[in-house]
Formats: C-alpha cells, sequence, structure tokens
C-alpha cells in the first residue's frame, strides 16, 4: 500500500501555487494579488502607508467596486464600492436591509446604545430625541455662546501668544482642544480647560486618541483576535480598556454633578427655553412620555449620549487644519474668502455684541457663500471620516449588478468617493470652491450619495448646519485676524485612523494682522 509523503505534498503544494499564480490575473498592476489562503492580506499590508490613495486608485480601476479577499475562513472577504448608484440603494432605497447591525455595534462598543450604534426602534427614538435637542432654541444660543466664549477665552489668547512668540505650534492639535473644549462645555456646561496657553494633559481628551486608534484596528483583524487581546488586556486593546474606563468614571462624574445642579437650582423636568442649555440638561428635562425606548434619567442613556456628542465633534479640528493647508497652497482662494467677509459681514461681526447678546446673529454666516464652497471643496477631498460599514441582513443585489449575500461585510470608501473622476470629472483631485457654485451665484446642492461627508438616507447627519455654522465662526475669526503659514516643505499626510486627521499634526507660525 502507498503512502504520500511529505516530499510529494510539497511539491503538490509548490504546483497549486504556480497555477494560481499564472492563472489568478490582476484587472491592473495596482491590484493585491489574490492568494491562497492569504488572500489580498500581503498587498494590503505593502499599501497600509498610503492605503486611502491606494484604495481609490482601485476603484477608479475596476469601476467604482471590487471584493477584496481576507484571509480565507476568516469572515474577512469585503465589497469596497464608490458608487453613488449603490450608496444610494443601500443608504435609502433599501434601508431597512443595511442596519448596522450587532457586529458594528461590537466593534465601538465603547459608545453602548448610541444613536451611532443602534438600529429598528432604538434608532428612531434617538434620532427623534436628538432632533428635539438639536432643533431647540436654547441648545442652539447656548451652542453658539460656546464657540464664541471658547474663541474669545481660549483660541484667541493662544494665537496672540504664538504670534507674540513667533512659535512653531501645531495647529491640528490647538483646534482639537477648542473643539474638545467646546464640545463638552455643551453637553455639560463643564469647561475642561484643555485650549490654554500651557496646553495641559487632559485624560479625558486622550482617550478619545486611544479609543480611536483602536478602532481602525479592529477594522484590520480578524473578530477573534481582537476580542481574544481585549481580554487579556493586550497590545492596542489595552488602550481600548483604558480609554472605555476613563469614558465610564469621567461620565458618570459630570451626570452625577448635572443632576445635583438641576436639583439645586429647580430646574428639573421642563424642557422651556431656559432650561434646555447644554445636552445632559436638556435630556434630563425631557418628556419621557413621548418615546417608548428611552429613559432620560437613566445613566447608561445619559453617558451613552454624552459620548456620542462628543465623538461627533471630534472631526472639527482636523477639518479646520487641512482646510487652512488647502489655503496656504492656494492663496486666490484665501484672497476671495478674505474679500466675501469684508464685503458681506456688518463692522458688528468683528467688534462687540449685537442687542440680543451674542457677538452677532450667526444666520449672517450663511452670505458667506464662497467660504462655505471652499469648506465643501476641502471636505469632499479629506473627508473627517474616511469610510463607512454596512451588512445586509438578507441578500441583496446592488445596482451595480454585484450579489451580496446576507450578513457580508460592504464598506463605501468616503475619501475615494471624493475623488472619483466618474464622479467628480477629470479634475477631481483639483482644490476647485468654484464647483460648488452655480452661475447664478448660488450654492450647488449634491445629491448626498455623490458627497457622503454626512452621511444619506435616513441615517444623513443631524448637525450638518451646525457643523458648517461652527467651521464658519472659527474661520472668521482667525481669518480676520491672523495669518496662518504653514511651514515650509512639511508634508500633510493623512493617519490611519477612525477620524481622518493630518499625520504628525500640521505645523504653523501665526502672525497678527492689522485691523481692517
Amino acid at each position: 500500500m502507498a503512502f504520500i509523503g511529505l516530499p510529494e505534498i510539497s511539491i503538490a503544494f509548490i504546483c497549486f501555487l504556480i497555477f494560481h499564480f499564472l492563472t489568478n490575473k490582476k484587472p491592473h498592476e495596482s491590484f493585491p494579488r489574490n492568494w491562497p489562503f492569504l488572500g489580498m492580506l500581503p498587498g494590503l499590508i505593502a499599501a497600509v502607508p498610503r492605503i486611502y490613495d491606494w484604495n481609490a486608485e482601485l476603484l477608479e480601476y475596476s469601476n467604482m467596486t471590487f471584493i477584496s479577499k481576507g484571509i480565507w475562513f476568516a469572515g474577512m472577504d469585503v465589497l469596497v464600492t464608490a458608487d453613488p448608484d449603490n450608496i444610494r440603494h443601500i443608504m435609502s432605497s433599501n434601508f431597512r436591509n443595511y442596519p448596522k447591525g450587532p457586529e458594528f455595534k461590537e466593534m465601538f462598543d465603547a459608545l453602548g446604545d448610541g444613536i451611532f450604534n443602534v438600529d429598528s426602534e432604538l434608532w428612531e427614538d434617538l434620532r427623534k430625541s436628538f432632533q428635539a435637542v438639536l432643533h431647540h432654541q436654547g441648545f442652539q444660543r447656548f451652542t453658539f455662546r460656546t464657540s464664541m466664549d471658547r474663541i474669545k477665552k481660549g483660541l484667541v489668547p493662544f494665537l496672540d501668544h504664538a504670534a507674540r512668540a513667533k512659535m512653531v505650534v501645531d495647529i491640528q492639535d490647538v483646534l482639537e482642544r477648542y473643539s474638545f473644549d467646546a464640545m463638552l462645555i455643551s453637553c455639560t456646561g463643564y469647561d475642561p480647560g484643555t485650549l490654554s496657553i500651557e496646553m495641559p494633559e487632559v485624560e479625558f481628551y486622550r482617550a478619545f486618541d486611544d479609543f480611536e486608534e483602536a478602532i481602525i484596528y479592529r477594522h484590520f483583524k480578524p473578530r477573534i483576535l481582537w476580542k481574544l487581546q481585549n481580554w487579556l488586556g493586550l497590545g492596542i486593546e489595552k488602550k481600548m480598556t483604558r480609554a472605555r474606563a476613563t469614558f465610564d468614571r469621567i461620565c458618570a462624574e459630570h451626570i452625577s454633578a448635572k443632576r445635583k445642579e438641576m436639583v439645586s437650582s429647580g430646574q428639573h423636568h421642563s424642557f422651556g427655553p431656559e432650561t434646555c442649555a447644554d445636552v445632559l440638561t436638556c435630556f434630563m428635562n425631557m418628556d419621557r412620555t413621548k418615546y417608548k425606548l428611552l429613559n432620560p434619567n437613566d445613566d447608561e442613556f445619559l453617558r451613552d449620549t454624552m459620548l456620542t456628542f462628543m465623538t461627533a465633534g471630534r472631526g472639527t479640528g482636523s477639518i479646520i487644519a487641512r482646510f487652512l493647508w488647502f489655503l496656504s497652497k492656494h492663496p486666490r482662494v484665501l484672497t476671495k474668502i478674505r474679500q466675501e467677509m469684508k464685503e458681506k459681514l456688518p463692522p458688528r461681526t468683528r467688534s462687540g455684541d449685537d442687542d440680543d447678546g451674542l457677538p452677532f446673529d450667526p444666520m449672517e454666516l450663511k452670505k458667506l457663500v464662497y467660504l462655505h464652497a471652499a469648506l465643501s471643496e476641502s471636505l469632499r477631498l479629506y473627508p473627517p471620516v474616511p469610510f463607512e460599514r454596512k451588512s445586509p441582513v438578507e441578500p441583496d443585489v446592488l445596482p451595480s449588478g454585484h450579489r451580496v449575500a446576507a450578513n457580508s461585510k460592504i464598506v463605501f470608501p468616503i475619501y475615494a468617493l471624493g475623488r472619483m473622476k466618474r464622479v467628480w470629472g477629470e479634475d477631481a483631485l483639483e482644490f476647485k470652491p468654484e464647483r460648488w457654485i452655480s452661475e447664478t451665484g448660488r450654492l450647488k446642492q449634491e445629491p448626498p450619495s455623490k458627497f457622503f461627508v454626512f452621511n444619506a438616507g435616513p441615517r444623513t447627519c443631524l448637525g450638518k448646519d451646525m457643523a458648517y455654522t461652527q467651521f464658519k465662526t472659527l474661520l472668521v475669526e482667525i481669518l480676520q485676524n491672523y495669518d496662518i503659514h504653514v511651514v515650509e516643505g512639511q508634508r500633510a499626510d493623512c493617519i490611519i485612523s477612525t477620524v481622518l486627521r493630518v499625520k504628525d499634526g500640521l505645523k504653523v507660525t501665526v502672525t497678527k494682522r492689522s485691523p481692517a
């Protein structure tokens, strides 16, 4: 009886590899080879330093959709699509078939049952409650005042100091600290003082950095591996465990302090204009009878809601830093923005308060059409969140003709979508604010499936208008009063993260401008 020995097995395996190598043709030289057992993992690892641009190239060569093959039997195959028709189908037309799902919630477990993580009736309740808060005049006024106060007492003193001292500063870190302070005040009424001349270390602030770093690695690892690391407290998962403990402790402290404050001030159970200011106050005073599944008095609900708002504001610093980088490369655009501010904003915008107690009416910012267009162009090329993922409950066929199985993985590379020539034209890689302005001088509205920065369909971002208001408020102050000089020769590559930040920060010097 003959037995097959190790030499025969080795020869057979080598022959299999050679056959696979010769017959597995790549659609383009940039495509990773689909290896036995390892799938496309070797090519993916090699491309990590420029993963976002590499992904955009693959999509351009593959008619905007391709299947990334992962390690065999690890459940890591992913359909990657930047096709607006597919996005519209998934996010709108067949929305019910594409929930966030349990795997997404497990991956972002530190956010608990926040609106980013949940589906069905709980999501509907949360969305309705968030709409009530975001559209409440008391909250809007408080948030705008908070932004202006943080600019006046945090950002301006720091920039003045940097200008006097002729310092080289990381403007991304400065702006991220500003937005963190503004968001925490908007959530709790408490100012952590993250942005100051001393630039202190703040535990809560750094916990979000650790959280984002761990999350991105979870996207590239087999689920069983990161779950094991989390259980054992090893590697990057150790940072996630530490960040979650920080979230739990600090949120509990703020919630407890807010309850005591509300009881002592007699503001309980009133959703009026004077008693809906910060997020915690608004939700604690909310009429719970209007919602099936929400208990605004529950500590876990308040913790998850607070973290949701804090996470939503995380991209502001990197967005404005990237925008300032674009302006350094396109002085013509900067000149046009400053001219528009001079012509369309009244003098009270630049000094003093209006009759309503605000430094100026935020509605006046809507006049800044060219600034809005330039911001949209910057967001198109560098969205704050570089990708979104979905998973179908039932099998489906996408408009592109691709079949997707139940529970399979689908990724929308938002960064790549903004660079597709098939979507944005041959000049897709150019920074051109004019593409957002019509012949009549009005802003063009692109469909969310094309400009996916603020999501699409029923999950479209509720805070889009508030975000643009915050961006413009910041930029009016900075561009009217300071010249920001990007350090010569500095690269502005992207860090691999769930928030698209400038790698190693954006180093600049600051010069104070003379009053106009």
